[in-house]
């Protein structure tokens, strides 16, 4: 499938487990190439879909493409009543964003943007999760043993919290992961 990406070498700049995950679940060869430092700030002004959008085109516009290179970036956010829930600083700040998500919904927003040396595609995924309420105990085992401090929100819906946790998904469940991988396939299909 997606023969019409032949022409390309795919270049996945992410260094997400997750994210390789689930692009190789797309059954494309690609590689990984992360470069150091990419800024991730965004103005203040911005909100929900917009800022995980403004922060993989910022990503992508630091890769100078090569002429057969398709360079695919992400970004993946937590909002929740008007606020954004990025990786938790400390263990601490991990338990605040748990307790916080605890009981309520919440959106995931994906930006994604598809870069070559001719032209870039952006889009977005929005999911809306639904967390039971997780008593202190529940949360410090999740943070304690699966140690969630390099993702949004400060978990994974892929780990036991999700499991146990996660009453309902409306949206993407790869979303959550962090990236909307049938929305992706559909948006390399028109390439």
């Amino acid at each position: 499938m997606l023969v019409n990406l032949s022409k390309f070498k795919i270049i996945l700049a992410s260094s997400s487990p997750r994210r390789k995950e689930l692009l190789s679940g797309l059954g494309l060869n690609y590689e990984i190439k992360v470069l150091p430092g990419v800024d991730e700030s965004y103005p203040s002004s911005l909100k929900e879909a917009d800022i995980p959008l403004y922060i993989s085109r910022q990503k992508a516009s630091a890769y100078k493409p090569e002429p057969d290179e398709l360079i695919i970036t992400a970004d993946t956010i937590v909002w929740i009543d008007g606020e954004v829930l990025g990786k938790p600083h400390d263990e601490a700040d991990a338990h605040r964003m748990l307790q916080r998500l605890s009981g309520n919904t919440h959106q995931v927003y994906t930006g994604v943007t598809l870069t070559t040396q001719k032209w870039q595609h952006s889009f977005s995924s929005r999911t809306d999760v639904t967390f039971a309420i997780l008593c202190k105990e529940e949360i410090e085992y999740y943070v304690d043993k699966y140690h969630p401090m390099d993702k949004a929100g400060s978990y994974g819906v892929q780990e036991w919290i999700g499991y146990m946790g996660v009453e309902k998904i409306s949206g993407s469940f790869y979303n959550v992961m962090g990236l909307p991988v049938q929305k992706l396939y559909q948006e390399l299909k028109k390439i």
